[in-house]
């Protein structure tokens, strides 16, 4: 079932009926988990494709559970290692020897995202984090929630438990508004915004070549590398809005995955505001613990920061090379655990340099502020051309571009990125200056009704017109 789509919403709306009509929790939560499972189910119609699914399931309940009834159990460290080595196997990463594979289909849509849950459950549940007991049902409805399943966001089991018990506070009018506006606009974004800048970039890419005149190449150069990553975020943020608002009807606040990511001024500040889910993970559970390891092996007040620049290192990486099995991948994590060290480390130099109030003028500077902000977007559409494509792919678009075209291309998309941005930096902060300050116009409810009724119509006609499914979701492949 492609999320999101009219075929979802209607699958989501008799759902989320059948759901309240009763406000007893096992009756939600029963009528949750066969949601639930259906939804699996539409993904497949052999049930053999989903027995390696059930059995990645199955291993992360026994974990969590052994972990709850006995933290001080010495398998918590293997326990992980075979979590961590059976989605490699179900993802079929590149350095599993084929031999070890299955070699029929099998469902592994979610697993990425689903893998992330247990991992927590099991971590969490070796601490005070996890102060009730994990049962089938609310598990099976924690880890294959549909509305977070496909791509995520991610959320914590404490965060989720809250909406499912009897002190949980129950949605109203209000909520259940904005949930509504969330899911027209999140459609919008991945039917029409997305769909109409894939196709810019595909026919960009399609009509590239070498016997193109030089501004026609350039032309082309620039839309291929600054479309891509407006695409995925309308697309992926897109699927976001909707999932939330879905979720709402079932009483389950998902955590928010984006906040105005190329409003960013460093590489830092951009994943801290890009798939927010994802990056707060590996913070809590990758970053932290590593820090505090590698401080308490070096303990030197001079070295923290620098032991900072290499966990960030680390973790980036992994929020790369989690995306997918091929080198291409690896490459996007060395860039995206390079981008943020590297960033890291130049603020620690010029604090250095500069002292820190000298630093924080610098950086509030309007036109450092632009520089660098165009610098985030520019290093971020670099590192997605080994996100999106392939290494015979990036030869050729290097070979009809020549390499002085290609740097002519980068420096122009530089100027444009902190051009625009500032722009609509500039344009944001003055549309929240009109109206009263507490209350603007354009957050007013009368506002983002109309708002939203003229964005549903335009979908709507849109679609129906073009006889167009929506494109589905970039990050389903995770």
């Amino acid at each position: 079932m492609i999320v999101p789509s009219f075929q979802f919403l209607a699958f989501a709306a008799v759902a989320a009926l059948v759901f309240n009509l009763s406000r007893s929790v096992r009756w939600q939560n029963l009528v949750l988990v066969l949601v639930n499972l259906s939804f699996l189910s539409t993904f497949s119609h052999d049930p053999a494709a989903l027995v390696p699914f059930a059995a990645f399931l199955g291993v992360g309940f026994a974990g969590a559970r052994a972990m709850q009834a006995k933290p001080g159990l010495p398998v918590f460290v293997p326990l992980l290692a075979l979590m961590i080595v059976m989605f490699f196997w179900l993802k079929r990463y590149a350095f599993v020897p084929s031999v070890l594979l299955l070699d029929h289909p099998y469902v592994t849509i979610g697993v990425s995202y689903v893998f992330f849950r247990m991992l927590h459950l099991i971590i969490d549940a070796r601490s005070p984090g996890l102060l009730v007991r994990i049962s089938p049902v609310v598990y099976l409805n924690y880890v294959l929630n549909f509305t977070s399943l496909v791509s995520g966001p991610i959320q914590r089991f404490q965060d989720y438990y809250a909406t499912q018990t009897d002190e949980r506070l129950l949605p109203d009018v209000i909520d259940y508004g904005r949930a509504l506006e969330r899911i027209v606009f999140g459609f919008f974004k991945v039917a029409i915004v997305s769909m109409v800048l894939s196709r810019v970039q595909h026919q960009a890419l399609g009509a590239l070549s070498p016997a193109q005149p030089v501004a026609d190449r350039l032309l082309n150069g620039v839309v291929i590398a600054a479309v891509y990553p407006l695409y995925l975020y309308f697309n992926f943020s897109g699927y976001t809005d909707v999932v939330m608002g879905v979720a709402r009807f079932f009483g389950i606040a998902l955590p928010p995955n984006f906040n105005r990511p190329f409003s960013s001024t460093n590489f830092i500040n951009f994943w801290a505001r890009w798939h927010i889910t994802l990056s707060t993970w590996l913070k809590t559970y990758v970053y932290n613990p590593l820090l505090i390891t590698l401080m308490k092996r070096f303990p030197s007040r001079k070295a923290e920061p620098y032991l900072g620049v290499f966990a960030f290192f680390v973790t980036f990486f992994l929020v790369g090379a989690w995306h997918g099995q091929t080198s291409m991948f690896l490459f996007f994590g060395l860039l995206q655990g390079g981008g943020v060290s590297v960033n890291k480390l130049y603020q620690i130099l010029m604090t250095v340099r500069l002292g820190k109030k000298r630093y924080i003028a610098l950086c509030d500077n309007g036109f450092y502020s632009a520089c660098t902000r165009g610098l985030t977007f520019t290093f971020f559409a670099f590192s997605l051309f080994w996100f999106w494509s392939t290494w015979a792919q990036m030869n050729a678009i290097v070979a009809a571009l020549g390499w002085g075209t290609v740097a002519l291309v980068w420096l122009l998309v530089f100027a444009g990125a902190s051009l625009l941005l500032a722009l609509l930096h500039w344009a944001h902060a003055g549309a929240l200056l009109v109206g009263p300050s507490a209350h603007p116009l354009v957050l007013s409810r009368y506002t983002r009704t109309a708002w939203s009724t003229a964005l549903a119509v335009i979908t709507v006609l849109t679609l129906v017109i073009s006889s167009a499914p929506a494109p589905d979701i970039v990050y389903k492949t995770f």
